[in-house]
This record gives structure tokens, C-alpha cells and sequence, in this order.
């Protein structure tokens, strides 16, 4: 190639690679013009094109049972929203969207004359009505969707699940007490205009630095749904004014059931009374009643105060104490520590209280929990009560022997009731096993934690040999026999006290059993109580047989086997009943004769039932063998009503 040639190429190199430099100077000085010197000046055109924003609620982690069943979720919904500024034929605009939307024309109207640049017309609404929304093309009306929180099994843990409001955020129960962690990372809704002034609307997520979680429960759906519908159906038999149930690992202090009635639907919980939505579990407080027995005999055996069969004179059922009389309406003479708490004579648990002391026990009831929160990781938990020695009067040391004159919960009374099934050791309770990230990483796991030791094994174990017998027939809970397992447990009828005459009422009462199945290898701990029964108000009668339902139906699901040696018919069981509060062994039929009231004939065998039947004048119709399951019209019916009783049999098992 020529000198000359390459002489021109070079040039040519020289003008492109100085027209680049140019073209690149020109480019960096017109960015740092926009970015620098005219950033307030552009950033306030930017802002013009905004015609509102507002936020959405976030979409919330999933509730999952122990099993991984969705108990609460996500769904997403479509919302109508507004931008009255923008709307300039208000009342046409609020006529079209009332026809749509299923709501009063004046309630749109005057959502739109609001002076706001953004409203909520109606949220949630069905996808259909939805579209029909959008197909109108309404100026200044847009449709977004956003997220709502859906329970599936409607009633189903409701008490403890809680629920969410219109934005999202958690109200009542798990859902308040771990809203942080389920709750989402937020977004806007910004309405802007395009460079021909057409409006749109996106949706931009809010940094938080929160990430959304999923929480594992130890609840098992099966059995709260087991647990429910027993307790509803007691609350039911017994015409009471609710109650509550409680299923519970003693070894592990998960909480695998919580049913609460009344009950109500967190889907639309506004239209229940705001009563309805508390967890009476954890936020009401009772006298135990009789049920406190079994802890005074813990307290005695483990002090090696008495023995089993250390006996006390029961003074025939009348006993004085200053000015008040103790009574027992069944008339004990001579009774031995195991048959006191058996027949649950409130004259023996006096006696052996004190042989113990006030203050000695009333340290053993707080080292069982009671008096304190048990620390379970749900909002509105109460202590209970427990009077000082101190401030305790001859009386009031005497009535806490037999569970008067304290006041526990339901969760409570059921984790001591698990420190005697366990082996003596105290568990702290709690619902939710596991957290779970996004990507579906455990971040948190709940272990069990024992709060502290109670008794040795060797006094819980002979504890709950004594509380079989209360199961027996000699025993004041034979309804809560299980065919083929060892049940140990108490029996309570509590008063309770007239909120206006400060006196404890004669009609009204709480009626509990507490126990635990199998008793010799213990897999669950349940207690059902049910609140103001009318007729018949003994825990051995209207809270035994719901604890039976409960135990034996999960149980089985739980593939626990039973021993066929324990396996045997109940048929010529007598219906004895418990006597926990001011009352003695009573039999089912008299009571409910002098009551006039239709018995109970449930558990019975035929014989038994013809039996109790004529004894009565009743004309029986009776269907099938085995033992009696049903019966019309329903116990505790007039019986002056009655013309026929229909029972219905079935084999046990």
C-alpha cells in the first residue's frame, strides 16, 4: 500500500474516533443536566402523572395443622376502586356500579364526592361482577386484585387461629399473636398516566425487609374436629351455655385439640358477638372443684403425709368448721385416702389438707401451674388465683381442699393434669411446632420444654392408679370408661359465683372431667368442661361421656391398640355420679325422677334400660344388642311429656 493511502486511512480513524468523543461528551453532559442540575425540577413532572396510589394489603403465609393441612391461607380477590377527581358524571357513574356491585347507589355517590384523588368502592367481590366492572370502562373507576384470608374448615380451631380484618392484619388469636411473621411485604396501587394522558394502574411491592412465613401448628385437625363435635354436642345434651375441650401430649405438651363453644366462622366473624370470638381455654377462670383432689393427693404421697390406705373418719357427711358446716350428701363414716378421692368426699379431702397444711399445698399448686400463666404462645392467657396463707381464714383454708376458693383455666388444670400422666414433670404448652420461610426452610422449630419437676415417677405413678378407681364403678366416672384402656382421671362440679349477689349460686355450675388414656402408657391428655348444664350438673355425667367420645375415637386414629383383656361388656355398669362440689353418690335415675327429667339411658345394656325404663313408667321401644348409643326423645326431656322412648343398641368396641 502508498504512503499516501495509509495517510488517508489514519485521518479517516482520527475524525470517527473524534466525532465518538463528541457524541459521548454530549451524552455525559445532557445525564448530568437531567440527573443533577434538573433532578427536583423532572422528579416533580414525574410526580404529576401520578393520579393516586394507595396501599394493598399484604398476602399472608399459610396455617397448617401438625400434618401439613391448610387451616388458613390466601386467596385472591378482585377490589373496585375510585378517583372521584377524575369522575365527572358522579351520579350516572355510582347508578352503573350499584347495579353491578350489589350496593346502594347513595352509599357510591357519596364515596365519590369525596375530595380524595383515591377510594375503595367495594372490595372483594365475586370475578364475574368483577368483569362486568371492567367491561364498563368507567372513567376514573379501576379493578385491582388483592388478597383475602380464607379458613376452609369454617368453625374449625377458630378460636385459635384468630382471624384477619379488611386490610390484612391479624385481629384474634394466631393470627394477632404472629402477625409479623405471616404477614407479607406490602405493595402500592399507583394509578399514572401514559404519554397520551390514557390512565393505567400497576403495582409495586414496598421494601420492608420482611419476608412472608408459613406456621406449622401442633393441632391435629382431625382430632379438633373430633374434639368439636363432641363438646358441641355435650353443650347441646346438657343445655348448657358452652364449654371447652382440650386434647394435649402429656410427654411433649403439644396442644393437639382446643374446641371452644360457642363456636363461630372467622370467614365472616362480624356477624358473631365479639364474646363468641375469645378462647375461653386460656381466658376464663373456674373453680376446679373436686378435680383439685387428685393434686392433694400428689401433694400428701410425695410429702409422705399419708399413704392410700392412711384412713380418716368422714364424719358421716356433716362437718363443722366455725360457723360454716362442711356436707357430703352421701354419709361417709370410715374412709381410706384412695376411696376419698374415688367417692370424692369433700369432708375427707378436708382432713387430709389438713394433716398437710394450707400453705404447703397451695406451693404445690403453684409448682403445677396454677396461679400463673402457663406461657403458651397465644394473646389474653390468665393467671388464676390462689389465695395467700396469709390472707386464708380457717374456711377458706378448709374449701381449697376441695377446689373452692381458687380459680384455674382450662389449660391449666389440663398441663397438670399431664405433669401426673408424664411421670411428675411439668410442660410448658404450645401450638406452633414450626416456622417455616418461603423457600419452605424450618427457620424455627418449637421443642418441648419441661417448666420443672413436680412429683417423683414413683408418686405419679401411684397417683394414677388411685385415679382409675375414679373410672370404676365404685369411682364418680364410669362415663368415661374406654373399652379395652386403663382411663385415669377426676370428676368436678364447681359453683359458681352470682355476679350480683357476690354468693355462690345454687343453679348455676361448671361440670369437668380431667384425665388421661392409656393410664398405664399415657399417650393423651383431655378435659372437658362444660359451663352452666341445666338438670343434672355432675362432671361425671355431662362431662365424662364427652372425654369417652373424644378418647376413644382418637385414640384409634392414633392406631393405639387396646388390651383385649380390658376388653369387656359394661352392660350391668350402675350410673353412679359424681358428688364434687356439696354432693354424694347418686343414682342417675332417681336424680332425674326427682327432676323430672328423662335419664340418660346411653352406655347401658338392655336389661338396664328396661330396668330404669319401668321404674320410671315409661313405655320403652328398644332397636338392636349391645349397648344403648342413642336415644329419643334426648336425656333430660320432661318426662310428664313423654308417651315413648325410643332406644337404639349397638355392640360395644
Amino acid at each position: 500500500m502508498k504512503v499516501r493511502a495509509k495517510k488517508k486511512i489514519r485521518f479517516r480513524i482520527y475524525v470517527v474516533a473524534v466525532f465518538f468523543l463528541i457524541s459521548l461528551g454530549g451524552i455525559l453532559a445532557r445525564a448530568y443536566q437531567l440527573q443533577v442540575l434538573e433532578k427536583d425540577r423532572l422528579a416533580a413532572i414525574a410526580r404529576c402523572g401520578y393520579i393516586g396510589t394507595v396501599k394493598l394489603p399484604p398476602k399472608r403465609g399459610t396455617i397448617y395443622d401438625r400434618k401439613r393441612r391448610e387451616l388458613a391461607l390466601s386467596v385472591e380477590v378482585c377490589s373496585v376502586y375510585a378517583h372521584p377527581k377524575q369522575i365527572e358524571k358522579k351520579a350516572g357513574t355510582a347508578r352503573q356500579l350499584s347495579r353491578l356491585i350489589d350496593e346502594r347507589q347513595n352509599k357510591i355517590l357519596r364515596l365519590l364526592k369525596r375530595k380524595k384523588s383515591f377510594v375503595w368502592v367495594k372490595r372483594r367481590i365475586a370475578p364475574d361482577r368483577a368483569r362486568k366492572v371492567e367491561s364498563l370502562d368507567l372513567k376514573g373507576v379501576g379493578v385491582t386484585t388483592e388478597t383475602k384470608r380464607y379458613y376452609p374448615g369454617r368453625e374449625i380451631a377458630a378460636h385459635l387461629l384468630g382471624f384477619t380484618g379488611i386490610d390484612n392484619q391479624g385481629l384474634e388469636g394466631i393470627e394477632k399473636e404472629y402477625d409479623g411473621l405471616l404477614r407479607g411485604p406490602q405493595r402500592s396501587l399507583i394509578h399514572m398516566r401514559d404519554a397520551f394522558g390514557r390512565p393505567f394502574a400497576i403495582s409495586r411491592p414496598i421494601p420492608s425487609g420482611n419476608g412472608m412465613n408459613d406456621l406449622v401448628l401442633t393441632i391435629d385437625k382431625d382430632i379438633q374436629y373430633k374434639a368439636q363435635a363432641a363438646l358441641r354436642s355435650a353443650v347441646k345434651k346438657a343445655r348448657a351455655i358452652g364449654g371447652h375441650c382440650l386434647v394435649v401430649d402429656p410427654k411433649t405438651g403439644e396442644v393437639l385439640a382446643m374446641a371452644v363453644v360457642p363456636e363461630f366462622n372467622p370467614n365472616i366473624f362480624s356477624r358473631y358477638r365479639p364474646g363468641q370470638w375469645r378462647n375461653r381455654t386460656i381466658t376464663d377462670c373456674f373453680e376446679p372443684g373436686s378435680t383439685i383432689k387428685a393434686f392433694l393427693l400428689a401433694a400428701c404421697l410425695e410429702e409422705r403425709i399419708v399413704s392410700p390406705r392412711t384412713t380418716f373418719n368422714c364424719e358421716n357427711g356433716k362437718y363443722k368448721i366455725g360457723a360454716h358446716v362442711i356436707h357430703d350428701t352421701h354419709k361417709y363414716d370410715v374412709l381410706s385416702v384412695s376411696d376419698i378421692v374415688v367417692r370424692s368426699s369433700n369432708i375427707g379431702a378436708i382432713k387430709i389438707g389438713h394433716k398437710l397444711g394450707y400453705e404447703t399445698f397451695s406451693n404445690y399448686l403453684r409448682k403445677f401451674g396454677f396461679g400463673k400463666k402457663t406461657g403458651i404462645d397465644l394473646l389474653g392467657e390468665r393467671n388464676g388465683f390462689i389465695r395467700p396463707a396469709k390472707r386464708a381464714t380457717p374456711i377458706d383454708q378448709a374449701t381449697l381442699f376441695f377446689g373452692q376458693g381458687m380459680t384455674t383455666t382450662s389449660l391449666q388444670l389440663v398441663m397438670a393434669m399431664a405433669a401426673i400422666a408424664n411421670g411428675g414433670k411439668l410442660m410448658r404448652p404450645y401450638v406452633v411446632k414450626s416456622i417455616v420461610n418461603e423457600s419452605g426452610k424450618v427457620v424455627t422449630k418449637t421443642s418441648p420444654k419441661v417448666v420443672r419437676r413436680v412429683l417423683s415417677p414413683g408418686t405419679a405413678k401411684r397417683v394414677s392408679n388411685i385415679l382409675e378407681g375414679v373410672v370404676s364403678k365404685e369411682g364418680t366416672g364410669p362415663r368415661a370408661a374406654i373399652s379395652g384402656f386403663l382411663v385415669a382421671g377426676k370428676t368436678g362440679t364447681s359453683q359458681k359465683v352470682d355476679p350480683r349477689t357476690k354468693k355462690y349460686s345454687s343453679k348455676k355450675y361448671v361440670a369437668t372431667f380431667v384425665g388421661f388414656v392409656p393410664a398405664d402408657r399415657p399417650r393423651l391428655v383431655i378435659l372437658v368442661v362444660i359451663d352452666e348444664p341445666k338438670g343434672i350438673s355432675y362432671g361425671g355425667i355431662v362431662s365424662a361421656p364427652a372425654f369417652r367420645e373424644v378418647g376413644k375415637w382418637s385414640l384409634n386414629y392414633l392406631r393405639v391398640n387396646p388390651q383385649i383383656r380390658l376388653v369387656k361388656k359394661r352392660a350391668d355398669m350402675p350410673a353412679v355420679v359424681d358428688d364434687s362440689h356439696n354432693r354424694g353418690l347418686v343414682d342417675n335415675s332417681a336424680l332425674r325422677a326427682k327432676a323430672g327429667l328423662l335419664p340418660d339411658f346411653t352406655g347401658l345394656g338392655m336389661r338396664e334400660v328396661l330396668k330404669k325404663g319401668r321404674f320410671l313408667g315409661l313405655k320403652m321401644h328398644l332397636d338392636g344388642t349391645g349397648l344403648a348409643f342413642k336415644q329419643e326423645p334426648d336425656a333430660g326431656s320432661p318426662i310428664q311429656k313423654t308417651k315413648m322412648v325410643r332406644v337404639s343398641f349397638r355392640p360395644p368396641g
